[in-house]
């Protein structure tokens, strides 16, 4: 077997252009993990989908010309100019060289409910692309990213566990999320130090909350594993000002044990515990209520 310092004096591939490290750029090199990432997203001829950093065009090459409508959204000048050569001839493709924080997906599609989104994210900006893709409304159909492995364990693993925490429950209270794939880190070029996983998110159709739930859950979440070592009906009684009364009421009918501490609520929890709150008008200590 290949030893990893023997891998990083593997030759870099003349194809490839340096990667700027200030940009979080990694090329993933490996063929068939490039169509299993394409494949798991199930793209069609009369799908939209957008990109998030093509680079040397790792997933674009397997999307081109089999979806209705391919926007790349690249950053880095000199990767944008590579692909709008490549893909001149091929109406179908268009670029955005821009931040995708900076890109609404209003100017991507005119319906961004049924945009399938795809990308290998620069994983140093990981949480704020894809709660920039999840904190609104409509969200995408279909999310496909290749993220730090680190990343997609805080997503998917189970409550109670060492690395549950807030970003599950930011996602899995409005998606569904799945591993599809892990990946070495010999997939890429240069190599990095961190492993890789590839993940699918489908938000709810329709949503399970409404706007101002999702703000208050939202605010219910910050709080809760801002102070993660303390029972949550200790947090109730900071945060949100509640006596022991009220909290009690609250807790009424829930089948949630405010004794304990929040990791060990489930998204779903986390989700009836907001409606408890907003139906009686509670909210964190300085922000408004939710609107009637």
């Amino acid at each position: 077997m290949t030893s990893r310092r023997e891998l990083r004096r593997l030759p870099y591939p003349a194809e490839l252009p340096r990667a700027k490290r200030s940009l979080g750029q990694n090329f993933l090199i490996d063929a068939n993990i490039q169509r299993r990432i394409v494949d798991s997203l199930e793209p069609g001829p009369d799908d939209e989908v957008m990109e998030i950093g093509p680079g040397v065009g790792a997933l674009t090459r397997h999307l081109a010309g089999r979806v209705r409508r391919l926007v790349l959204v690249e950053l880095d000048n000199d990767l944008a100019a590579r692909l709008r050569a490549e893909y001149a001839g091929e109406p179908s493709v268009e670029l955005i060289n821009r931040d995708v924080l900076d890109v609404e997906l209003e100017e991507v599609t005119s319906d961004p409910a049924a945009l399938k989104v795809i990308g290998n994210i620069p994983y140093n900006i990981t949480t704020p692309i894809l709660f920039s893709l999840l904190e609104r409304r409509p969200r995408p159909r279909e999310i496909v990213l290749m993220v730090q492995r680190e990343v997609a364990d805080r997503i998917l693993e189970p409550e109670g566990s060492k690395t549950y925490g807030a970003l599950a429950v930011g996602v899995r209270s409005v998606a569904d999320a799945k591993r599809v794939l892990n990946v070495s880190r010999e997939a890429f070029r240069p190599i990095p130090d961190v492993m890789s996983s590839v993940i699918r998110i489908t938000p709810h159709q329709p949503p399970r909350l409404e706007p101002d739930e999702e703000m208050a859950l939202r605010n219910l979440t910050r709080a809760a594993f801002g102070q993660r070592r303390k029972q949550f009906q200790r947090i109730l009684r900071d945060a949100y000002r509640l006596s022991l009364e009220q909290t009690e009421e609250v807790q009424s009918g829930l089948g949630i044990d405010l004794r304990d501490r929040p990791e060990t609520l489930s998204p779903e929890s986390f989700i009836r515990l907001t409606r408890a709150l907003t139906e009686r008008g509670y909210a964190i200590a300085g922000t408004p209520p939710p609107a009637e």
